[in-house]
């Protein structure tokens, strides 16, 4: 839980910190100054709002909110495009498209990743599976199975008055 709390945190930090070293990586390993504008102009403004758009994703859900941890799929998902953008900064002409290619890649499976929990996690998919659950408590597993075939369906519907005060 400990790494899982230090992982949320260092997601803000990130945001920071990955465009920073996209930069810093141009300067050490002696990148072209297309490059660099590539950098200036694409890299650093698309790793930084992709990096808040997630982190605040990751924030929304109510588990984490709750816990104040991030879930091992989100250690794994945000690790490994955090180690892809940190290859990418190395600038290595052999491997630059490579690294870069999937980076973005992990970048849009660490969305998918944090849409899917944030759906399973929310009030609307919470309430249809209660629902469901409810039903299937009520009437069992398969609720046409008492009724005879070709009946048609039964919808009783009671009325209650509030209590007078």
């Amino acid at each position: 839980m400990t790494l899982r709390r230090a992982f949320l945190r260092w997601l803000w930090f990130a945001a920071a910190v990955l465009p920073l070293w996209l930069l810093i990586g141009w300067g050490v390993f002696n990148a072209s100054g297309w490059t660099f504008l590539w950098v200036l102009f694409i890299a650093l403004p698309s790793v930084a709002v992709t990096q808040l758009v997630l982190t605040l994703l990751a924030r929304a859900r109510p588990s984490v909110r709750r816990t104040g941890a991030v879930s091992w799929l989100d250690v794994a998902g945000f690790g490994v495009w955090h180690v892809l953008t940190i290859a990418v900064g190395f600038y290595s002409e052999a491997w630059f498209g490579l690294t870069l290619t999937l980076a973005i890649a992990a970048a849009i499976g660490v969305l998918w990743l944090q849409l899917w929990q944030l759906w399973r996690e929310s009030a609307p998919a919470r309430l249809l599976r209660d629902a469901t659950d409810d039903a299937r408590r009520t009437l069992g597993d398969d609720p046409f199975a008492s009724r005879p075939r070709g009946a048609a369906p039964v919808i009783v519907v009671e009325e209650r008055t509030p209590p007078r005060s």
